[in-house]
C-alpha cells in the first residue's frame, strides 16, 4: 500500500501518509489539490472491490455518513472512483483517538469522560433519527481533535433499519469489547444497541479498562450476554451513584431495561455532569465546552463560581458541594423559613399573597407504581421560591405526549386557606392546566376526585407564560392545592413551573 503514495486520485487527491488500514479499506492523509486542504482517504482494498456485497457496504457507508450533519461527526465530502478502486474523503482531524487518549493517560477524569459520552450519544442521536446504526462504536472509532471536541467516524459497517440483506443472520459484527448481547448473537440491532456500547466506552473511560477480557473475541462475546459489568464504583470509588446508574441503564442485558433512546440517555448524563462537575468543583478543556451547550436548568445545579470560575469562592463552597450538592444544601438551608416573596400586585385588592413554608411543595406522580420515574422532586422547591427565573419541571416525555391522565406539583399551605386566585408563571407556555384543592394528603399512588380527594376549582387551556387563575373555593378553604398538568406544550417534551403565588383571605 505504501507504493501508492504520491498517487493522486481523479487529478485531485494526493496522497500524502499512510494513517490507518482495515481488512476492506486503507485511510490515508491527503492533499486536495483543488482546495488546498487536507483531507482523510478511504481507500478500498483492489481485490476487495471486486465482491458486490462488500463494495455495496463501502458505498452504503459514504451514502449514510453524507447524510450526517453534526459537529461530533466526522463528515463525507466526497465519494469517487480511480482505476475501479472506489474511495471516500472525510474531513481530516488532527488528534488522536480515544482510545490511544485511554491508553496513554489511563482512566480518564470523570468530568472529562461524560463530557465524551454527552458528545458521542448526540452525534449517535443525528444518525439514529436518521434510522441509520453505526454498528461498532468503541474508542478507536472516537478522534479527539486539538481543540479536544469528540467526533465519531467509521460507520463502515453502519446500516439503515430499513435495509435487509449483506448482513447474515447469526453473524457477528463490531467489535466484541464493545459488543451489545443482541449483537452477540446476531440477533436484530437497533440504536439501543448503540447505546450499550457507548455505556461500555464510558466504563472505560472511567475505568481505564474494558469490563470483560477472554481467551478469545467469542468469548469476550459471551461475557457480555451471561455476565454483569463489574461494580464501577468499585473499580473506582469516587464515581457517584447517579453516573454508576447511567453506566448501569445504558449496558442493561435486556433491550427493554436499557434506555429507550438517545434523548433519555443524553439527558441523564447532562445532569450526571453538573453533579460532577460540582463534586469536583472545577472544570477544564472540553468540560467547560460541554457545560456550555446543558440546558439553563440543568446547568443551575453546578455552583455559580465554578460557572464564572471564580477559585476563591470555589474553595469556599466545595466542602458544601462534595457533602450532596449545592442544590440539595440551598434547600436544606431553607427550611422552616418563608418563601421569598413575589414582586407583583395581587390580583384583586381584597386578596393577599399567602406564603407557604419553603420545603412545602412536593411533585405528584400518581402513575409511579407502572414504573415511571418521578418527577424531579429536587427541583420543586423552584416553583414557590419567588424567582420567576427558576423552575420545577416534569420528566420527559420522547413521544410528546403525557400518556396519562396528567402529573404536577401540589403546594401544602399547612392549615386550610381561603384561596380566591392563584397566577401561574411558566416559561413553557401552552399548557393545559387544572387547579384542585383538599382538606387531606394526597395518596401518592392515586389520583382521587371528589369525596376524600381532589376538588376541581378551575381550569385553564393553553396557559400564558403569566396566568391569573380564579379560584373557586369554599370559605373553608383547603390545605392542599394542586396544579395538575394534563397536557404538553405544543413542540415540547416537559412542561414548566416557574413560580405558583396564591392569593386568598388571611
Amino acid at each position: 500500500m505504501s507504493t501508492l503514495l504520491g498517487t493522486t486520485l481523479n487529478g485531485r487527491y494526493r496522497l500524502v501518509a499512510r494513517i490507518g488500514a482495515g481488512g476492506m479499506a486503507t485511510v490515508y492523509r491527503a492533499t486536495d489539490e483543488t482546495l488546498q486542504r487536507q483531507g482523510a482517504i478511504k481507500l478500498m482494498h483492489r481485490e476487495i472491490a471486486t465482491d458486490s456485497d462488500q463494495l455495496e457496504r463501502f458505498r452504503r457507508e459514504a451514502r449514510a455518513v453524507a447524510q450526517l450533519s453534526h459537529p461530533h461527526i466526522v463528515g463525507v465530502i466526497y465519494y469517487g472512483e480511480d482505476d475501479s478502486r472506489p474511495y471516500i474523503v472525510f474531513e481530516y482531524v488532527e488528534g488522536e483517538t480515544l482510545k490511544e487518549r485511554i491508553r496513554r493517560n489511563g482512566r480518564l477524569p470523570i468530568t472529562e469522560a461524560v463530557a465524551y459520552a454527552i458528545e458521542i450519544a448526540r452525534a449517535l442521536g443525528t444518525a439514529h433519527a436518521r434510522h441509520i446504526v453505526h454498528r461498532d462504536v468503541k474508542p478507536q472509532n472516537v478522534l479527539i481533535d486539538e481543540e479536544g471536541s469528540a467526533k465519531v467516524t467509521d460507520f463502515g459497517i453502519a446500516r439503515t433499519l430499513d435495509e435487509e440483506g449483506l448482513t447474515a443472520d447469526g453473524r457477528v459484527l463490531g467489535t466484541t469489547d464493545y459488543v451489545s448481547p443482541e449483537q452477540a448473537l446476531g440477533r436484530p440491532v437497533t440504536g439501543q444497541s448503540d447505546l450499550y456500547s457507548l455505556g461500555i466506552v464510558l466504563y472505560e473511560m472511567v475505568t481505564g479498562e474494558v469490563p470483560f477480557k477472554g481467551e478469545n473475541q467469542v468469548a469476550v462475546a459471551m461475557k457480555h450476554v451471561r455476565e454483569q459489568l463489574p461494580d464501577v464504583q468499585s473499580k473506582r470509588p469516587e464515581v457517584s451513584a447517579a453516573l454508576a446508574s447511567v453506566i448501569d441503564t445504558a449496558t442493561a442485558k435486556r433491550v427493554e431495561d436499557r434506555y429507550a433512546d438517545d434523548a433519555e440517555l443524553i439527558a441523564d448524563l447532562e445532569d450526571v455532569l453538573a453533579i460532577e462537575t460540582a463534586r469536583a468543583g472545577s472544570a477544564t478543556g472540553e468540560v467547560t465546552s460541554v457545560l456550555r451547550t446543558l440546558p439553563s436548568q440543568t446547568r443551575r445545579r453546578i455552583p455559580f463560581p465554578v460557572r464564572h470560575r471564580v477559585r476563591a469562592v470555589i474553595l469556599m463552597l466545595l466542602p458544601l458541594v462534595i457533602a450532596g450538592g449545592v442544590v440539595a444544601w440551598i434547600l436544606a438551608t431553607r427550611t422552616h423559613r418563608e418563601a421569598p416573596r413575589l414582586n407583583q400586585p395581587a390580583p384583586s385588592p381584597k386578596a393577599t399573597q399567602l406564603f407557604p413554608c419553603s420545603t412545602c411543595a412536593h411533585d405528584y406522580n400518581p402513575d409511579a407504581l407502572s414504573g415511571a420515574k418521578n418527577q424531579n422532586p429536587n427541583l420543586v422547591g423552584f416553583a414557590i421560591d419567588g424567582n420567576v427565573n427558576t423552575a420545577w419541571l416534569t420528566d420527559h416525555y420522547y413521544t410528546g405526549s403525557l400518556q396519562k391522565p396528567g402529573v404536577g406539583l401540589y403546594v401544602d399551605m399547612s392549615r386550610s386557606v381561603d384561596a380566591k386566585s392563584l397566577v401561574l408563571d411558566t416559561s413553557t407556555p401552552g399548557y393545559n392546566v387544572q387547579i384542585y384543592g383538599s382538606t387531606s394528603a394526597p395518596d401518592p399512588y392515586v389520583f382521587n376526585k371528589g369525596a376524600g380527594g381532589w376538588t376541581l376549582l378551575a381550569q385553564v387551556a393553553s396557559v400564558k407564560r403569566k396566568q391569573p387563575i380564579t379560584l373557586s373555593t369554599p370559605k373553608t378553604g383547603y390545605r392542599y392545592y394542586l396544579v395538575w398538568i394534563t397536557s404538553l406544550p405544543p413542540g415540547r417534551l416537559l412542561a414548566a413551573i416557574n413560580e405558583v403565588a396564591i392569593y386568598g383571605l388571611r
